[in-house]
């Protein structure tokens, strides 16, 4: 494990809410020593009637099969928190662990928001790894916890052997235009809930000197990103 550090990123959308030009995303991380990590798996296979602003795209188990992988290749699944739009797969990787926030998967067990999903995220404990706060998972790969858009929510520090520190800031700040200490009315959807995230986000980036921040809803910026089969490094 010493030896292992973050080779590549790869950025998959997966889906997308079309009357608010929403792109929904996942992310694939590998290691130098081969591992696959998966950072949310994106819309379930068959959407519940009640979620019609969502739409299904090509899903991560497609995506995956680009670069030629099966769900038994991933190793890991990283979940940013159980909403719809980033565990919606969870179930399809059989040979994967799942690193949550301890504090989320506590919350959701009891919280009706996450109920119709549970499914997918209510893995045997075996197959758990739970943490607790800002964690390095390995070296080049660090969960930040981000509460605010729900209890528990972790973004994802990268760092990549050409390009440096890339942060994954999922839903703690979706859009770019909030990520600013003083965000402008409407630009932080969860609104004073997301100011801790955001704040501490924005130190990571200065304290870090990060060169890409990858906002985990923004249809102009995802536009402009690299997608797989391509990727950063």
């Amino acid at each position: 494990m010493n030896d292992t550090t973050v080779q590549r990123l790869y950025l998959m959308q997966v889906g997308s809410m079309p009357d608010y030009d929403i792109p929904i995303v996942c992310y694939l991380v590998q290691t130098t020593d081969g591992r696959n990590i998966l950072i949310d798996t994106g819309l379930p296979q068959h959407l519940p009637e009640d979620t019609a602003d969502f739409r299904n795209g090509q899903d991560v188990v497609q995506q995956l099969a680009r670069i030629g992988l099966t769900p038994p290749d991933i190793d890991t699944v990283i979940s940013t928190h159980y909403d719809i739009d980033h565990a919606g797969r969870h179930a399809a990787f059989p040979n994967a662990r799942y690193v949550v926030q301890r504090a989320h998967h506590e919350d959701a067990a009891t919280n009706p928001r996450f109920a119709p999903l549970r499914d997918q995220w209510d893995q045997p404990t075996g197959r758990l790894d739970l943490v607790d706060g800002d964690t390095t998972l390995l070296p080049g790969l660090d969960l930040i916890e981000t509460s605010g858009h729900v209890t528990g929510h972790q973004s994802v520090l990268l760092h990549l052997p050409q390009i440096g520190p890339v942060l994954l800031t999922v839903d703690a700040v979706p859009f770019a235009a909030g990520f600013t200490p003083d965000p402008p009315q409407g630009s932080l959807p969860d609104g004073d809930r997301a100011l801790p995230g955001l704040h501490k986000l924005l130190a990571i980036t200065g304290r870090e000197q990060v060169q890409l921040v990858i906002f985990g809803h923004d249809q102009a910026q995802w536009a402009t990103l690299k997608q797989l089969p391509g990727h950063y490094s």
